[in-house]
């Protein structure tokens, strides 16, 4: 009887499980299935409900919102915004509101820290040191943002080219090529696809091709996705293989990599020059001549002490 129970119970939790992972689970990855996969997967940076966003978030964001700014700093900043990779309409908002923290809490650091400086004119300078430097220090990050991501994109624009060319190749056009290398790139070289991604978008949206690649250029701001950019436009205007261009210019693109990689690599000795004089050189002469001059001094300073004497 006891066997029989168990047997019973153990089939009712495995029905149990079974249904609730089938409605959990399976149902919804059939569903999703049938669907087929998204046009464009292109995350955007920042891209969250405001019930799920932090509260300190929302602190910043609701002071960046009370900051007048005028519409030609708006414009300018959300143009590095974009080439920084942050599109969200509240983006602006949130440096300002950055801004604004940033500025106060290193204000209130220069008050607490004044205290402690002697010099009275040193103790005047630190308070609007301390504003400017937190209120233009968002910027400075901001620049270095831009730098690392334009990097990226340049790293990532030959094995994109590659990509493209093995698509034109293929059979697809330029159009289907883009957008084949938005959705392949999307993880190892995910900058350069939100950026195919939105090409993609504009001319779905019903942009030519030439304008949404100049908008392409014109967000990047990277000196050679526009010289590719302008490949690419001359190619389709004269009626040249597009495909024998772009391998081109991903050939060009590697052998300037390693031209810039060569350079580095000469630079390398005259910059080691300073750290080798300040940090190696003072230790080696500690070790190699420390116990000679130990020496001699231990027997030099009593000679010395006898002819005084």
């Amino acid at each position: 009887m006891a066997i029989a129970v168990s047997a019973c119970f153990f089939v009712l939790v495995a029905i149990s499980i079974a249904l609730f992972g089938h409605r959990l689970y399976s149902r919804p990855a059939q569903i999703h299935e049938r669907l087929g996969a998204a046009v464009v997967e292109m995350p955007i940076m920042g891209q969250t409900s405001q019930t799920e966003k932090k509260w300190l978030v929302r602190i910043i964001q609701q002071i960046g919102e009370k900051v007048p700014i005028s519409p030609q700093d708006a414009t300018m900043t959300r143009r590095y915004l974009i080439a920084a990779g942050y599109r969200t309409d509240m983006a602006l908002k949130m440096l300002y509101g950055i801004k604004l923290v940033s500025c106060g809490l290193l204000l209130l650091a220069a008050i607490i820290g004044r205290h402690f400086i002697d010099n009275p004119i040193l103790s005047i300078i630190v308070l609007p040191a301390g504003a400017l430097a937190g209120f233009y220090g968002p910027n400075l990050v901001l620049e270095r943002l831009i730098d690392r991501r334009r990097d990226r994109l340049r790293f990532a624009l030959p094995d994109a080219l590659d990509l493209m060319v093995v698509c034109m190749e293929a059979g697809l056009g330029l159009d289907q090529a883009i957008a084949n290398v938005s959705r392949e790139l999307l993880r190892t070289h995910k900058d350069i696809s939100e950026e195919f991604g939105l090409v993609t978008l504009e001319m779905r949206a019903g942009k030519r091709r030439a304008e949404a690649l100049k908008n392409l250029a014109d967000r990047a701001s990277e000196p050679e996705l526009r010289k590719l950019v302008a490949t690419m436009i001359q190619a389709d205007r004269f009626g040249t293989s597009i495909a024998e261009a772009l391998r081109t210019h991903s050939d060009f693109m590697r052998v300037r990599r390693r031209q810039d990689a060569e350079e580095r690599a000469g630079k390398v000795g005259v910059k080691l020059v300073f750290p080798i004089f300040f940090c190696i050189l003072p230790s080696m002469l500690l070790v190699a001549a420390g116990p000679g001059l130990l020496q001699l001094f231990k027997g030099l300073f009593p000679l010395m002490d006898s002819f005084g004497k």
